[in-house]
Parts: C-alpha cells; sequence; structure tokens
C-alpha cells in the first residue's frame, strides 16, 4: 500500500516523538532542570513578547518577567511562613497532650475488638523534645539521614536552584531564534503541514494553562471557604496555598493537606480539626479529580477524565516527578498528533 504525503510525514514525526520519548526516559534525571525551564520558557515567552513589543530591549524584558516570576513563587512560599510560625511553636506541647487524648479515646474502642493498643505519652513526649527542641542544623541533618538522601542530594537541589533561572534566561532571551531554527531543520516541503500541527498544539497547551489557571483559582476558594466555616484561624494562607500548589500535582495536594491537619490539631487541641480537614480536603480532592480538572483541563485538550488519570499514572511511573509535571501537556500534544493520524488513517487508500 502506497502512502500519501501526509501520510508519510505523520509517520515520520511520531517516529521522531517515540525516539524523544525514550531519550526523555533514559536521561530524566539530568534533563530535569531543562525540561522545567523549557516548560517555563513556554509560559512565559508570550509576556516577554509583550514587552517587546512595547519597545522593551529584549534581555531586559526577560530579566523584569523571570524577576517577576520569581516574586510569584516568593510569594507563594510567604503563604507557608505564617502558617509555620504559628504551628511550630505550639507543636511540641500539643503533640504529647493529643496522644494521651487518642490514647484514652481509642484504646478502650479498639479493646472492645479484641485489639490492645497503648500509646506511650511519655516515649512520645521525649521524642519530641528530642526532635523539636534541637536547632535547625541538627533536624535537617536528622531528615537528611533518615531520608538517606545525604550530601549529594542537597549538592544537586542546591545546583539545580541556580542552574534553572540561568537556563530560562537564555531560552527566553533567544526564543524566537530557537523557534526559527527548529522550523529550518523541517524539509520545506513538510513546513506547511508541520507548521498546522504545531499551531494546533500550541492552540490546545495554551488551553491547557487557562484550564490549570481556572482550577488553581477554584480550589484556591473552595479550599478557603471550607477552612473558614470549620473555624479554622489560618484558612485564607492555607486554602490559597493548597489551591495554587496543586499545579503540581499529588505534592502541592499534600502539602496543603499536612499543612491543614497541623493547624487544625494545634488550633483545636482535639479530633474536631482532624475531621474537619478530611472532610474539607475530601470533598475539594474528589472536586478537582472528578469535576474540575476533567472539565476545565481535560475536556480543553480534548481528553477524556479517565485519559486525564491514566496520563498521571503512566508518566510519573515512567519520568517519576519530571513526568507527573509534563503529563498533560505532552498527552495535550499526543492528542493533536493522534487525532491527525486518525484523519489520516480513515482517508487512506485502505477503505477506497
Amino acid at each position: 500500500m502506497k502512502l500519501s504525503k501526509h501520510q508519510r510525514t505523520a509517520l515520520t514525526w511520531g517516529a521522531v516523538a517515540i525516539a524523544g520519548l525514550l531519550l526523555l526516559w533514559l536521561l530524566a534525571p539530568v534533563l530535569a532542570p531543562f525540561i522545567a525551564a523549557m516548560v517555563l520558557a513556554y509560559a512565559l515567552a508570550p509576556a516577554v513578547q509583550t514587552l517587546v513589543d512595547r519597545r522593551v530591549p529584549r534581555s531586559l524584558a526577560v530579566l523584569i518577567v523571570e524577576l517577576l516570576f520569581a516574586l510569584a513563587l516568593l510569594a507563594l512560599l510567604l503563604l507557608v511562613l505564617p502558617i509555620l510560625s504559628k504551628e511550630l511553636p505550639a507543636l511540641r506541647e500539643q503533640i504529647p497532650v493529643l496522644a494521651k487524648a487518642a490514647n484514652d479515646r481509642v484504646s478502650p474502642w479498639l479493646a472492645q475488638y479484641g485489639i490492645y493498643l497503648q500509646l506511650d505519652p511519655a516515649s512520645i513526649k521525649a521524642f519530641v523534645l528530642k526532635y523539636l527542641d534541637a536547632n535547625l542544623e541538627e533536624w535537617l541533618a536528622t531528615v537528611l539521614s533518615s531520608a538517606r538522601i545525604g550530601g549529594s542530594f542537597l549538592l544537586a537541589f542546591v545546583g539545580n536552584a541556580v542552574l534553572l533561572p540561568v537556563v530560562l534566561f537564555y531560552l527566553l532571551d533567544d526564543w524566537p531564534g530557537l523557534i526559527e531554527r527548529a522550523r529550518r531543520l523541517v524539509p520545506p516541503s513538510a513546513r506547511e503541514s508541520v507548521g498546522s500541527f504545531l499551531q494546533d498544539c500550541d492552540a490546545t497547551l495554551g488551553q491547557y494553562l487557562r484550564g490549570q489557571l481556572l482550577v488553581m483559582g477554584a480550589l484556591a476558594v473552595f479550599y478557603s471557604t471550607g477552612l473558614a466555616l470549620a473555624r479554622f484561624d489560618l484558612a485564607l494562607p492555607i486554602g490559597v496555598f493548597t489551591g495554587l500548589a496543586v499545579f503540581i500535582p499529588y505534592l502541592g495536594f499534600g502539602l496543603g493537606l499536612l499543612l491543614a491537619l497541623l493547624a487544625g490539631l494545634l488550633q483545636f487541641g482535639s479530633f474536631y480539626g482532624v475531621a474537619a480537614v478530611a472532610v474539607v480536603f475530601g470533598i475539594g480532592q474528589l472536586l478537582e479529580s472528578f469535576v474540575l480538572t476533567p472539565r476545565f483541563v481535560g475536556e480543553r485538550i480534548g481528553m477524556s477524565p479517565l485519559m486525564v488519570i491514566f496520563a498521571l499514572l503512566a508518566f510519573g511511573h515512567l519520568l517519576g516527578f519530571v513526568g507527573v509535571l509534563i503529563a498533560l501537556p505532552l498527552s495535550a500534544v499526543a492528542a493533536v498528533a493522534a487525532r491527525r493520524l486518525h484523519r489520516a488513517y480513515l482517508s487512506s487508500s485502505l477503505f477506497t
């Protein structure tokens, strides 16, 4: 069967995509800061171009946009500081009290079913005093040692933190040149079809980013409102932080949940705080997974809810944390390619 020009082009780019994913899988640990920089450069390039169109020198425009982005991240971090500054001083005193309350209430109930569990408040208090009385350096060393990640992890983290903004600056500064050089790599006969494909991908990814922003905003409002109705003093910073941090799947939700649990335990000193957090965050997770993400993200990039969940799990399994970050953007590109291949398949001579 003789393939048409469009079919050959589609198959060629399919092979290139598979080769790229294989290379990404093999070099994922090394490429992590570069991949993150590429994703950020794609997202921030329109802002840089807006400033350039207003006659701001490109390098200065890149510095302004990168600085504003860094300030936004810093503002997100500052949301956590009041939470920690209020929770940590009370944490040492409350944990032994909560352990004793749990022992007095839960142990008799479990004993009715033949389960005998006794907590030792004295040992828990000694453990808390040992670790929460330690200074920051000792506590950090203990965490690193217990996680078995050591100095090499810390060095890699600091190196990536320094490398990322540098790579991002050079990518944004040379973004039009990169696009042009990439276009020249495509044979002239295929530039029209490839250009059309990339325009579809760009539109789809734009829909993804806008949909993700809608999800983040809706969840920030939901968690803030839910925790406020539950009478949490730190409802606003915890709710906003959790809503914005869900951009990082799983990790953002987990950090927000941990902060909310600590706030609930320390403020109320009872299991009401735990129950309230369980209800608010349980509903929030269901709302995100089955309503917001499928509707505002999945539908906008042409993916069903089941495909969204599968993409997150599959890319996370193959590429780890980097895979979770790029799962939906790459899936959006794959969805565009799949639709084009499907149209080419249906119009092929196999059915004529």
